[in-house]
């Protein structure tokens, strides 16, 4: 009996070595969490979206992790995931704009403008000074052809930060839907000054060169966003050969 009981408690100190030893090993949350910063700077998105899921796991609690990996998510292109994660941040932490403002990406991404606007307004309203809520609201007013909302916010996300190179390329593109082709191009001259490497500049004002009627410009400006990694609208493309005379 005697022998029974040192055996058992020989077994209870092994486990609770063993534990011990486990427990050593096993991360925390912030190391989860730090872990999935550092994957998702380095492109590994799903493991990133792992190592964020088991922090989670740990702190269903902790909103910078539900951000995230909302981020990870949308870099994925999985826009259902990445709202549902920017709601769960938001109803642990109410006040961040950041996140309304992603989450108003998302929105937009899916197409769903009207809400993606009720969330670059709250945004807004929590953090004026943020120039790309501004910038992300007038882009959406102007895909609803509401260009006096659109340029109300272009222009102030411009006067929060005259580089604001993306801010520039929507207000031109605004201006070009309503045929300005004149102050279109202006700004997209001045997004190009700012970033040269800036593709969507190029292939935007390829098509108000096109409307101007200056073909070769547009050819060349074409060729330009190719070269920096953005496809053009294959219609534009063979609408501009056949202007050019290059095929038909």
């Amino acid at each position: 009996m005697r022998k029974i009981k040192i055996l058992s408690i020989a077994i209870l100190i092994l486990i609770g070595q063993l534990a011990l030893t486990l427990n050593c090993y096993a991360l925390t949350t912030e190391e989860y969490f730090n872990q999935g910063l550092t994957d998702a700077k380095q492109g590994n998105i799903t493991q990133a979206i792992t190592d964020f899921t088991k922090a989670i796991e740990i702190d269903p609690d902790f909103p910078n992790v539900y951000y995230n990996r909302g981020l990870a998510y949308y870099a994925q292109g999985n826009y259902d995931q990445a709202i549902s994660d920017y709601t769960k941040a938001i109803e642990i932490k109410p006040n961040d704009a950041l996140t309304y403002n992603n989450r108003g990406n998302a929105f937009d991404a899916q197409g769903m403008l009207d809400q993606a606007i009720l969330d670059y307004n709250k945004a807004i309203q929590l953090r004026p000074s943020d120039p790309d809520a501004y910038n992300n609201r007038g882009f959406d007013y102007s895909k609803e052809y509401n260009f006096t909302q659109a340029l109300a916010d272009l222009n102030k996300a411009i006067e929060l930060d005259p580089n604001h190179v993306t801010a520039y390329v929507n207000r031109g593109i605004a201006y070009a839907k309503q045929n300005d082709f004149t102050q279109a191009m202006a700004d997209l001259d001045k997004a190009i000054a700012i970033d040269p490497k800036y593709g969507k500049a190029y292939s935007n004002r390829a098509v108000v060169y096109y409307h101007l009627s200056h073909y070769n410009k547009a050819w060349a400006d074409v060729h330009k966003a190719d070269e920096l990694g953005v496809n053009v609208n294959p219609r534009f493309v063979q609408r501009l050969m056949e202007s050019l005379g290059m095929g038909g």
